[in-house]
């Protein structure tokens, strides 16, 4: 199973950078095997609420989960995720809410992670990060 970060479904709604809209917007349409993480949805429909420059709002959002829910896995954390989280920081440098999100993918079997912002790692544990902003600015600069 493939997920993503908030960041990547917040971009998908973004305009003000056309080309990590498109960039977001290509990978969510590639991913067959998708999985949703709880905590992202709560994240995603948490940031529509916000004050702020983005174009949507709580009910775009909310229809946005309940498309993705209709195509991709839902995955909800397993309370042995929390007893990961503080491993997860202390080795890796996450955040808490991201060491949740990686967690959750680890407990879950999902294989690859899309995200901009998680310091660069590559892998955690079984768990690939990828970030396809950095991977498209790569192939178009080829």
């Amino acid at each position: 199973m493939t997920a993503v970060d908030t960041n990547i479904l917040y971009y998908v709604r973004d305009s003000r950078d056309p080309w990590k809209q498109r960039v977001a917007t290509d990978l969510m349409a590639s991913m067959a095997d998708g999985a949703l993480i709880w905590q992202v949805a709560c994240e995603y429909l948490w940031a529509s609420r916000k004050p702020g420059p983005q174009e949507y709002g709580y009910a775009d959002a909310l229809t946005d989960i309940q498309e993705l829910r209709s195509v991709w896995t839902t995955i909800l954390p397993a309370w042995e995720v929390l007893d990961r989280v503080g491993s997860l920081k202390q080795q890796y440098g996450l955040s808490h809410w991201d060491a949740l999100i990686v967690g959750t993918c680890i407990d879950r079997g999902v294989g690859t992670l899309y995200s901009e912002d998680l310091g660069g790692l590559k892998r955690v544990e079984s768990v690939e990060i990828r970030n396809p902003f950095a991977e498209a600015a790569i192939l178009s600069n080829q």
